[in-house]
């Protein structure tokens, strides 16, 4: 156990170290939000592919290995779909328009208020994204420190807030590039092998598991398309992912090094996926098959190298949380305060000002949410559900209209919420039936509110 804490404690003081380097790079708004889009391929793809896989694909992909089989990939494999998509087909378009946020795409295709409405959905989604991976760090300390969740929540995501408050997206890259570095040793070259080799290999999962667990189509054709309609079109519009896509220092290195991520991103799942299996044959009657992962842990790995694989963990969540939290800040600082400061510009000082207090408020809700799955599910669903139709519109149907978007956005949103109520958070119904009545009321307020005679050009 000593050697596990002073490793972890090793590896939060360097991420601090990486904060402050970061901070002595960040000398302008533009280091401060996306690195001066000045990213090279290694540091692009391994920032690209730490800010999706968090909590949820760590934690969440093991536990989806555990309960489902290999099919539990679908949820990376999603992430890592929309990540090539976006790089191969939208990265170039966006890095042209040299902007800081998803919602300006809304203003200049259709209004202020468009942009207002989105930074509102916005805000929440990325927030719960910083929520989603800091209650994965806390659950991984709380298991392997024995601290209480409360305080292992306040240690781990106070240490995201410090570094990303005062580095910003140097801080994030420089800390992302370790992070996952750290993540695909821990996961790829220790865990799995190591878990794998403990239940016995593969033949032994193949004797001991059900057949349906080695059927990529177990876990449910619904949930495969829910999970591609939520992440993979989730991934194409997210501030955190759009945020990323800006650091490239062209549009070569965002198509074919943020590809590579994408790629990456899938097999990861399959890895997790594998590990849940292990975990399965190793430990059949887990209680709460959401402590899978740290549980497969303490079963299969000697100290000293579960040490390495826990600090894996934490490096694949922070990459999340600090993702999350610099989009939300970044939508807070860029669209929502300046609303209230006479549409005056916000700055650096701002910036972190405004990072502080969105990390203060992340920490606040992480404290009240206990599931890292139903938490992304969340997100994304009122990200999709909300803003998919118009800003695809935005892009693509010269046809569009203000009140048609702000029609989609409301209506699109407010549906996700009543079906989540009503169903569950993991329900399939939130994000067939919001992006149902956002498309009919974006298309039908459009055509109702269309001027023939005026000519409106596209994003």
């Amino acid at each position: 156990m000593l050697v596990d804490i002073v490793v972890i404690v090793l590896y939060a003081a360097g991420m601090l170290t990486l904060g402050w380097i970061g901070m002595r790079r960040s000398d302008s708004q533009e280091d401060y939000l996306v690195a001066g889009r000045n990213l090279g391929p290694s540091l692009y793809m391994g920032t690209m592919a730490a800010t999706v896989l968090g909590g949820a694909a760590t934690i969440g992909g093991v536990r989806l290995g555990y309960v489902h089989g290999i099919s539990g990939v679908w949820l990376c494999a999603s992430l890592g779909i929309g990540i090539v998509l976006l790089n191969l087909f939208l990265a170039e378009p966006l890095m042209k328009l040299r902007i800081f946020t998803v919602t300006q795409v809304l203003e200049r295709r259709y209004n202020p208020i468009t942009r207002q409405l989105s930074a509102v959905i916005m805000f929440a989604y990325a927030l719960m994204i910083g929520v989603v991976s800091t209650l994965g760090i806390g659950t991984i300390l709380q298991v392997f420190l024995g601290l209480p969740l409360w305080s292992a929540i306040l240690l781990s995501g106070g240490i995201v807030v410090i570094y990303s408050t005062i580095g910003g997206m140097w801080a994030l890259t420089l800390t992302d590039m370790v992070q996952f570095m750290i993540a695909t040793v821990g996961m790829f070259f220790l865990l799995l092998p190591m878990s794998l080799n403990q239940a016995g290999g593969w033949d032994q999962l193949m004797a001991v598991l059900p057949q349906s667990a080695f059927s990529f189509t177990a876990i449910g054709t619904d949930t495969i398309i829910t999970y591609i309609l939520i992440y993979t079109f989730g991934v194409l519009i997210g501030q955190d992912i759009w945020q990323r896509v800006f650091t490239a220092r062209s549009p070569k290195i965002a198509r074919y090094a943020g590809s590579a991520s994408g790629l990456y991103c899938i097999l990861y799942g399959l890895a997790a996926a594998v590990i849940g299996m292990s975990a399965r044959v190793l430990l059949p009657d887990l209680d709460d098959v959401n402590n899978a992962y740290a549980a497969v842990i303490q079963t299969s790995l000697p100290e000293g190298v579960r040490s390495i694989v826990i600090a894996a963990a934490m490096a694949a969540m922070m990459s999340t949380a600090s993702a999350g939290l610099l989009a939300a800040s970044s939508t807070f600082t860029e669209d929502l305060l300046p609303r209230f400061r006479g549409g005056q510009p916000s700055g650096l000082r701002i910036n972190r000002i405004g990072t502080m207090f969105t990390g203060a408020l992340v920490l606040v809700v992480a404290l009240v949410v206990d599931d890292v799955l139903s938490a992304l599910a969340l997100a994304y669903n009122m990200l999709v559900g909300g803003m998919l139709i118009p800003l695809i519109g935005a892009i693509f149907w010269r046809a569009a209209t203000p009140a048609g978007a702000t029609a989609s956005m409301s209506l699109g949103f407010i549906t996700a919420a009543i079906f989540m109520f009503r169903d569950g958070i993991d329900a399939n119904t939130p994000i067939y039936y919001s992006l149902a009545i956002g498309l009919a009321s974006f298309v039908i307020v459009s055509l109702l509110t269309q001027r023939p005679a005026v000519v409106q050009s596209s994003a």
